[in-house]
């Protein structure tokens, strides 16, 4: 299993329940952090880099699976788990009331292995994704915080080129671009100032030493 998000908590009372989600978890190459109860799960989700998919029993004893849902959804997470509900409540009150709470799917008890794994690969291609957008979101609100933005009317004087910022003070245009976006300027000669201005200076040059003409 390559994706990061392989390893998968479950929350199931019942041993013999427990150990079958393990099993068909771990056939299919998850990391399985396994808990007993929903206050062991709450603590275990609650960990730095701690698993953030999770399959929950909805009937445990102190903590319910819904009630890990709805502490999970109060916190307000960046990136919250996501959690599969394994039940066998199967009315429509009940599946409305675990998706108020914050459950994402469910699996209904007894569980079909296959139909678990698949549920279980959406829940990460979700998560993926959500990874993906937030990175993409910090990238571009770096961007934006280092973006400064030349805007408006610049006055340029007609001979000399410089430029009058909003205080009425004059100054070259590099000074001015440079404090006002993030651009850096080298210096380098363009043809026709060469022609114009550097070979003139270097025929004169020649012309007072002629001694060193070769």
């Amino acid at each position: 299993m390559q994706s990061s998000f392989n390893k998968i908590l479950i929350a199931e009372d019942d041993p013999v329940s427990c150990r079958l989600l393990q099993a068909t978890l771990e056939r299919h190459g998850y990391k399985v952090i396994v808990t007993r109860d929903g206050t062991e799960a709450t603590a275990k989700l609650a960990e730095i880099n701690g698993p953030i998919l999770a399959v929950l029993d909805w009937m445990m004893p102190g903590v319910s699976g819904v009630d890990i849902c709805r502490n999970v959804l109060e916190r307000k997470l960046s990136q919250p788990p996501y959690f599969i509900m394994l039940t066998a409540k199967g009315s429509r009150d009940d599946k409305v009331d675990a998706l108020n709470s914050g459950a994402n799917d469910f699996v209904t008890k007894p569980f079909d292995g296959e139909e678990l794994i698949a549920r279980v690969r959406v829940g990460i291609r979700v998560l993926e994704l959500q990874a993906n957008l937030s990175a993409r979101v910090r990238e571009l609100e770096e961007a934006m915080a280092n973006i400064k933005v030349l805007q408006g009317l610049l006055p340029i004087c007609t001979y000399c080129k410089k430029i009058r910022d909003d205080q009425n003070y004059w100054q070259q245009v590099e000074g001015y671009v440079a404090k006002h976006t993030s651009a850096r300027f080298s210096h380098g000669i363009c043809p026709d100032c060469y022609e114009k201005i550097i070979r003139p200076q270097l025929e004169q040059l020649d012309d007072l030493n002629p001694g060193d003409k070769t």
